[in-house]
This record gives C-alpha cells, structure tokens and sequence, in this order.
C-alpha cells in the first residue's frame, strides 16, 4: 500500500472501516462467526492504516493488526493499550486467514465452526472500540 499520507486519504480509509464494521453486525443474525471476525479484521485494518497515514507514512509491505498497533502506540503515546486490546481480538479469532481457511485449524475443524466458543457480542463491542478510538485519533489530527 503507498497511498499519498494525507487527512483525507485517511479519512478515505476510515469510511471503509466503518463500511466493514456495518458488515460485521449485518452478520450477526446469521451464525456465522468467521465471516463476522473476518469483517472486523478488515475494518481493523483500514482503521489502523487511517491512523498511520496521519502520521505521514505509507505502508510499503503487508503489516498485521497487532504490530500496526504497536507502532501508533510507539509515536502516538495517547494510543496506550491498542496492541493489547488488538492482541485480545486477535487471539478471539479476528484474523484474515483463520476466519478463511481450512489449514489454519485442526482436522476436521473448519473456520464456520471454529469459533462456536466466542462471545460474539463481546469481540463486536471490543472491535466497535478500537474503531471509535482510532477514528477520535485520526479526527484529532
């Protein structure tokens, strides 16, 4: 990703993330958790993304969730605590690759039943949380 570091790009990216997140919950009626994590791990994504092109960089190779986070709370001290609260979600199953394929989980387990022992409600209000923080930090900029 090498989108011009920019208010409005990020701006750009946080209205996707909320686009995903609105997809997540639209979900929620209909069993299907890894679609839901997968969802949230996307509108995750664009958020963090957003809140580092506020600091003027763009993303050259691929990053995961957690280091994304760890790097804003590195230059962004205000942040404390994203990593942990994305670490938590992450290990709940919000993921781009578990939430998808099979390989990811032991046999015969599949992503559609892997994650029946999740508080879904839980990882959606966590989730719902880092996007309303990460958006009041990109709107500070």
């Amino acid at each position: 990703i090498t989108p011009a570091p920019s208010i409005p790009e990020a701006q750009r990216w946080l209205q996707q993330a909320r686009s995903d997140l609105q997809a997540a919950h639209n979900d929620t009626k209909r069993s299907c958790l890894n679609w839901i994590f997968f969802k949230l791990h996307q509108s995750l994504q664009k958020a963090l993304v957003a809140a580092v092109l506020c600091h003027g960089e763009s993303l050259e190779a691929p990053v995961g969730l957690v280091e994304l986070a760890q790097w804003l709370e590195v230059v962004e001290p205000k942040l404390k605590g994203l990593a942990e609260e994305v670490e938590w979600l992450h290990g709940c199953g919000v993921d781009d690759k578990a939430t998808q394929y099979p390989s990811y989980h032991l046999f015969p387990i599949t992503p559609s039943e892997a994650f029946c022992d999740v508080d879904e409600k839980e990882v959606l209000e966590r989730a719902q949380g880092v996007l309303r923080r990460l958006q009041d930090h990109v709107g500070e900029m």
